[in-house]
């Protein structure tokens, strides 16, 4: 609008009251002039800050500008942090981080070298939930365990590759995933205190 204004005093020959007047634009409006300081001070302070600490955010560069007196507000950080491009970068997705631990596992070369366990689920037809522990030897494929249950714990996991261990020797590694059963402290225990350990991967 202040263009359009100085556009007609200079185009028309009027004054500025007159211009104003005929497109309805306030005179105190084309006279302000804003008093806000830029901008550049508090932007080359927050590059400072993200450069020197690595893994802030826009929340804790904010809490240190505050300390700091600057007197921003936390939306106003946010819209110039995003605007600098000082956002942090997202976490590699827990997908391709246990495709790439899938790449660096070493292939078994015989019988009994590497077993892999989980969990199948299942229902019944009363809606009652099955786990089903399953063990496969990932040379030979043959399944030393398939064992379902109702409920399965640590120490149950622990009862069942014990049995069978004693029955076709133990495996050199055993290869799982990261649920509750197979981190448990009874795990721990079987490993640690077996005579031939196995290998928890």
């Amino acid at each position: 609008m202040r263009e359009l204004v100085r556009g007609m005093c200079s185009d028309w020959a009027v004054s500025i009251r007159a211009a104003c007047g005929a497109i309805g634009f306030d005179r105190s409006t084309f006279h302000y002039k804003s008093r806000r300081a830029g901008q550049a001070a508090v932007e080359k302070r927050i590059v400072d800050i993200c450069e020197t600490r690595v893994r802030y955010g826009y929340r804790r560069v904010h809490v240190l500008l505050d300390r700091e007196g600057w007197g921003i507000n936390i939306k106003k950080v946010y819209r110039i942090y995003r605007e600098l491009g000082m956002q942090l970068r997202n976490k590699t997705p827990k997908r391709r981080v246990k495709a790439k631990l899938r790449d660096d596992r070493a292939e078994a070369v015989g019988p009994n070298d590497v077993w892999a366990m989980d969990f199948v689920h299942d229902q019944l037809a009363t809606g009652k939930k099955l786990r089903v522990l399953t063990v496969v030897d990932t040379f030979s494929r043959y399944v030393p365990v398939l064992d379902a249950r109702f409920s399965y714990r640590g120490e149950d996991v622990v009862t069942t590759l014990d049995r069978t261990c004693r029955m076709i020797g133990y495996p050199n590694t055993i290869r799982v995933d990261q649920g509750s059963e197979f981190i448990s402290r009874d795990m721990d225990c079987e490993s640690a205190c077996k005579s031939d350990p196995l290998g928890w991967v």
